[in-house]
């Protein structure tokens, strides 16, 4: 069984919202063991929409439609639709009715508009939203699914989760695609896959590697009756990569690297200071993110101008005008002031040049130095990032990270 998903909008196209609901459909029809073949985003235009619609039906099981089925003239899901599959639209009494006491609960005036949302293809049952006033749609005709789901977030996932993923669990009649993911850092996409090649060659369940920033995923994935049959398919394989990769395995599935390395902290009860230039604060951010963070974060200073880094940490003037703010000296400098200001056991530190330009000493853009301060001393990593600002930071929090979790684990 195939499936595709249709996202609607014209704001999609224009960049101006990123369509997250698409992944998050195609999850849960891969956790319902149906295959997502295409994905298309079609702008408010109802002879493009209807005849993508036709398209998909012409090739796809279950078609599913994202956004367009709010009130207003630009909503046009519903009516594309209805002219796909043939059908009229019919209103909905109870909808329409529920639709004016809803407004009238609330003593705001409703347009005729607004009753749009009563209105559903004959071949249609409407699926409840218990967020909005956009119901869902569920079209069973000629052999064929579609669901039409509303676009608000709010709206979308409740009823993707809570009212669509059971009628498709149903529908395909107990099969599932169940995957895990497995985090790796500090080793990049072509050397993972070598490492594990042989592997990849299997069919079920299947190995597949793909590039994140600053490091890379690989995607177990094995089809069975039932996610706990899946999982025995998928754990030997875990655990074969587990030990070809070792220590570069930091986490699963949703696991950040800042998760895994906060916990690391946790588990041997230390904590850590960061003192930042380049990276403008995103290591103490991507910290904080964590939530509990504080057991084993105990804070950051965010030292950017030279003059920064004497005031706030100390640094002397000699060591930045001898060796310049980008430098070993100045990282080593600044991990083991904050380390010490701060009463942490270990003090991280980045600084380097993000661009887009050279900095004032003709340090290269990208050059950056990570400085580890901890009870055995201090190192300093020296890194040269391509890519563009944002790149180069996230790259730099990323080894700086690594770096700590690295020497925890020896």
């Amino acid at each position: 069984m195939t499936a595709e998903i249709v996202s609607v909008g014209t704001e999609l196209l224009l960049g101006q919202i990123v369509d997250t609901h698409a992944a998050t459909m195609a999850r849960i029809l891969a956790d319902c063991g149906i295959g997502c073949n295409r994905r298309a985003t079609i702008g408010d235009n109802m002879d493009r929409l209807v005849a993508t619609l036709k398209d998909s039906l012409s090739r796809a099981d279950v078609l599913i439609t994202i956004g367009g089925l709010g009130p207003t003239a630009d909503d046009i899901t519903r009516d594309a639709i209805a002219i796909a599959l043939g059908d009229e639209l019919e209103e909905v009494p109870e909808v329409a009715e529920k639709l004016r006491s809803f407004f009238a609960m609330r003593n705001i005036p409703m347009v005729q508009s607004n009753l749009r949302q009563a209105l559903k293809p004959t071949s249609a049952r409407q699926i409840d939203n218990p967020n909005g006033t956009a119901p869902g749609l569920l079209c069973e005709k000629n052999g064929k699914v579609v669901i039409a789901l509303p676009g608000p977030k709010g709206e979308f996932d409740p009823m993707a989760n809570n009212s669509v993923r059971p009628y498709l669990e149903q529908l395909q009649g107990g099969q599932v695609i169940h995957s895990r993911v497995l985090r790796v850092v500090g080793v990049g996409e072509s050397s993972v896959e070598e490492m594990i090649r042989h592997l990849m060659e299997a069919e079920n369940p299947t190995v597949a590697p793909y590039a994140q920033p600053a490091e890379v995923h690989l995607r177990v994935t094995a089809r069975a009756a039932t996610r706990e049959e899946a999982d025995l398919l998928i754990d030997p394989v875990v655990g074969q990569i587990k030990a070809i990769l070792g220590n570069r395995l930091y986490g699963l599935n949703e696991t950040t690297l800042e998760a895994a390395t906060l916990a690391l902290l946790m588990e041997r009860g230390e904590t850590v200071a960061v003192a930042e230039s380049m990276s403008g604060g995103s290591l103490a951010a991507r910290l904080t993110s964590v939530a509990g963070a504080s057991k084993a974060f105990a804070g950051g200073v965010v030292a950017y101008t030279a003059y920064a880094k004497q005031a706030m940490l100390d640094i002397s003037s000699e060591t930045i005008e001898q060796f310049g703010p980008v430098s070993e000296e100045t990282a080593k400098a600044m991990a083991e002031a904050v380390r010490v200001k701060l009463g942490a056991t270990y003090g991280v530190a980045i600084t380097g040049n993000a661009g887009p330009t050279a900095d004032v000493d003709n340090k290269p853009i990208g050059l950056a130095f990570i400085g580890l301060a901890g009870p055995n001393g201090t190192t300093v990593d020296q890194a040269k990032y391509r890519g563009i600002r944002e790149d180069i930071q996230r790259r730099s929090t990323q080894t700086a990270l690594n770096l700590l979790r690295n020497l925890m684990l020896g």
